[in-house]
């Protein structure tokens, strides 16, 4: 994984637990993925939580130089939102779809990177 990656993806692992957001993981998938370097992937506790992550996350994704292929103008009521960053893919997710889907065990990841 690229360094600038890396750093990046940390500093939005930083701004998520800063704004409640539990079990926080970085994930490096850039061996077995094409399409993107890293998955961030953290639990929300409610819908209107994870509502204001994803109005809240915008500024410090552009501070961060990061462009957004996938922007909604609102989060999703399902209680997961997918924001596509190109070499970051953040998902926020309800405890409930996070074990169901159990992402980190899908991609196999082996290692957090903090």
């Amino acid at each position: 994984m690229k360094e600038t990656v890396k750093t990046s993806a940390e500093n939005l692992k930083v701004f998520l637990e800063d704004h409640k957001c539990t079990d926080v993981a970085l994930i490096d998938v850039s061996a077995e993925c094409s399409w993107t370097e890293c998955f961030i992937i953290a639990t929300v506790s409610s819908v209107g939580h994870l509502r204001g992550v994803v109005h809240q996350i915008w500024d410090e994704i552009n501070t961060l130089g990061l462009s957004v292929i996938n922007r909604h103008k609102a989060p999703d009521t399902s209680g997961w939102e997918l924001i596509d960053c190109g070499d970051i893919v953040i998902h926020l997710m309800s405890a409930e779809l996070r074990e169901f889907y159990n992402l980190e065990k899908l991609w196999k990841a082996t290692e957090n990177l903090v």
